[in-house]
């Protein structure tokens, strides 16, 4: 299982490197993008983009960091825009270049992928399972001699979300061994409750937030994410940056998507109702799930101790779950499935249960 892809999506390539045709017919559970597709408004405005796209992109995405800045209630200066959440966090690895990083495993593989290119030194912090709870005591420790602490808020891809007081508690003791926090948002906005650490930005100079706004507005092909910190390190960080990283359609997608509220609302009404559907046929049907808060979660049969033989079946049914081979202490013990829409659930319920049936 060693040649897996590292990412969910493009299942082309996780059934070739298994030695297997990929089906006509198939539902990717595999990428962890709103089920909803893009905002209406979107489409709505696209022809109107393309007249732009013979014009080069703003280098500082001005109305961008306008917007946010306003949204957001901090300084214009506080934000970096990138090519997505994996540019920004080639950038902040950039950054840390050769120093000791502390990684809360199971967690996205490309803080590690992004830090080791850049020679850092790279130590695991490792939660345990089923719960995968944050404790500072255990965490401490490993903190010792460390430049930076990336933490995935909620985590991917367990989509549990760490209680406020531990989060500040992290960054204030971070802050005192002159470690900086690089805390990933990627999710934040699928949370039904959801506490702001924007403000934290003016009272602790060693925090990074990093955001992507493909999730939850459905638009990984236009790549687009953004960075917050105290102006001095985005300086610091921004100086790693290629110039027009970021292109002008995507640039324009963000400034519309931004303040579309009431489709963010119906998003998190919908993700919220399924995943209750779902964690509760999981519970009668006797498969185990992560308590997510988000729009994907992770899922094992509890009979099996390593999941491959469950995983195949869901593949030859055309069931494309993320597996978990790469992700340091799941060790392909568990699968990662996005909540999709309503018929493709329930076609992965009836799916399970036939697994279920049979073992």
């Amino acid at each position: 299982m060693l040649n897996l892809p590292s990412h969910g999506s493009n299942p082309q390539h996780l059934f070739k490197s298994m030695g297997l045709s990929l089906p006509n017919k198939y539902k990717d559970f595999s990428a962890n993008i709103n089920p909803l597709g893009p905002p209406p408004a979107l489409k709505e405005k696209w022809n109107d983009f393309y007249h732009e796209i013979s014009v080069y992109p703003d280098p500082f995405a001005e109305k961008l960091r306008n917007k946010i800045a306003e949204k957001e209630q901090i300084s214009v200066d506080s934000i970096l825009i990138g090519n997505g959440g994996a540019e920004l966090i080639t950038l902040v690895a950039r950054f840390l270049s050769e120093k000791k990083v502390v990684v809360t495993e199971p967690s996205f593989s490309e803080y590690e992928k992004a830090c080791r290119a850049n020679g850092c030194e790279i130590q695991y912090h490792q939660l345990t399972e089923p719960n995968f709870e944050l404790r500072m005591d255990e965490l401490l420790p490993n903190l010792k001699g460390a430049g930076a602490l990336f933490l995935c808020n909620p985590n991917n891809p367990t989509g549990i979300q760490y209680p406020v007081s531990t989060v500040i508690s992290i960054i204030q003791e971070c802050k005192k061994q002159n470690c900086y926090v690089i805390l990933d948002e990627a999710f934040y906005d699928f949370l039904l409750d959801y506490e702001s650490y924007f403000p934290c930005i003016n009272k602790f100079s060693n925090l990074i937030i990093i955001r992507s706004m493909t999730k939850m507005f459905g638009i990984p092909g236009l790549r687009l994410g953004y960075l917050a910190a105290d102006p001095a390190l985005i300086m610091k960080i921004s100086k790693h940056q290629p110039h027009w990283s970021i292109n002008t359609i995507a640039l324009l997608a963000g400034e519309l998507c931004l303040h579309n509220e009431d489709y963010v609302k119906r998003t998190k009404f919908y993700i919220s109702e399924e995943r209750k559907r779902l964690f509760t046929f999981f519970k009668k049907n006797n498969f185990e799930n992560t308590s997510s808060q988000v729009n994907f979660y992770l899922l094992r049969d509890p009979n099996l101790q390593e999941q491959t033989t469950f995983f195949e079946f869901l593949l030859h049914k055309g069931i494309i779950p993320r597996h978990t081979y790469n992700f340091p202490g799941l060790d392909g013990k568990w699968l990662r499935f996005a909540i999709k829409s309503k018929e493709e659930n329930s076609q992965l319920m009836e799916v399970l249960l036939e697994w279920r049936q049979r073992h």
